[in-house]
């Protein structure tokens, strides 16, 4: 529901609308002095100057008008339809002859707050997805963190249990060897000095390498544990950013932007209606006073 030049061939539903308030004004002010006349009262017919001050205070509250909550886009069309109606009882007090200059300036102006409005309307819709994106965030980085327990977890039962094996495994070998060493050899021994050396070569080999075996589960142990902290930590970090990320658009729903686009197009409909008044001659009611 916009406004248009006065000389557009089309008509669009706002300009009807203020068609109509124009002739509802006019109508109201002539049974209002139609009444004065009957009761034998001089008519009290407002001058430009005191049109312009009403008006000027509204559009200034309307400027400086707070939303309560967001979303503020909600409150949009209701500000728009009173910044309209501020404007069309003006254009319509007989105290004020519009001129061309006034009603583009006007349009320009509704036409310009109305595309701003409508752009932060959209931006709040984007807003509220983000809201929803990054409540699951949270949720994935809860799981992450979750998971990340869970595998460490796993890991440690099954490190545990390894390596406890292979220790008991190097403990039995390193005392078979001890008592290998510690058996003597006798004419009534069934081995001779050469067997108990192969044998404690034998016992050496095994011993060398249950430990290396050992050896090498731990460190297998310590590279699958560094791997999944990595793997934890690159995902968490990844759902952080996007955390702070969505954390920073989420802020702009707690602040009304659309209050310095309103205050502006409420500052500028001022000026346009100050130029007008210097702009038209002094009314007789004007110069009688």
């Amino acid at each position: 529901m916009g406004y248009r030049s006065q000389s557009s061939p089309r008509r669009s539903a706002g300009q009807r609308f203020q068609k109509s308030q124009h002739e509802k004004a006019k109508t109201k002010a002539h049974k209002h002095q139609v009444r004065g006349r009957a009761l034998g009262e001089e008519p009290q017919i407002a001058t430009s100057e005191e049109i312009a001050e009403k008006t000027l205070n509204r559009l200034k509250r309307l400027g400086e008008q707070k939303f309560a909550v967001s979303p503020f886009s909600e409150y949009f069309d209701d500000w728009l339809i009173n910044l309209k109606e501020v404007l069309s009882e003006f254009e319509s007090t007989p105290a004020v002859s519009v001129d061309e200059a006034f009603v583009n300036e006007r349009g320009r102006l509704i036409a310009k707050v109305e595309r701003e409005l409508s752009e932060i309307k959209e931006g709040e819709a984007a807003l509220d997805v983000a809201a929803k994106e990054l409540a699951d965030n949270n949720h994935l980085l809860v799981q992450i963190d979750t998971e990340y327990a869970a595998k460490t977890r796993e890991t440690g039962l099954r490190r545990n249990s390894e390596i406890q094996r292979l220790t008991l495994n190097v403990q039995s070998l390193e005392a078979e060897l001890e008592h290998l060493r510690k058996t003597k050899t006798t004419f009534f021994v069934s081995f001779t000095k050469k067997a108990k050396a192969q044998k404690e070569s034998e016992a050496l080999r095994k011993l060398e390498s249950a430990k290396t075996e050992l050896e090498s589960a731990l460190q297998s142990f310590k590279v699958e544990q560094e791997k999944l902290h990595d793997d934890y930590e690159k995902k968490k970090q990844a759902v952080i950013e996007q955390l702070q990320r969505l954390e920073k658009e989420v802020e702009k729903l707690e602040n009304d932007s659309s209050l310095t686009v309103r205050s502006s197009a409420s500052e500028a409909l001022a000026d346009a209606v100050n130029a007008l008044l210097e702009r038209q001659p002094a009314s007789s009611t004007d110069a009688a006073t």
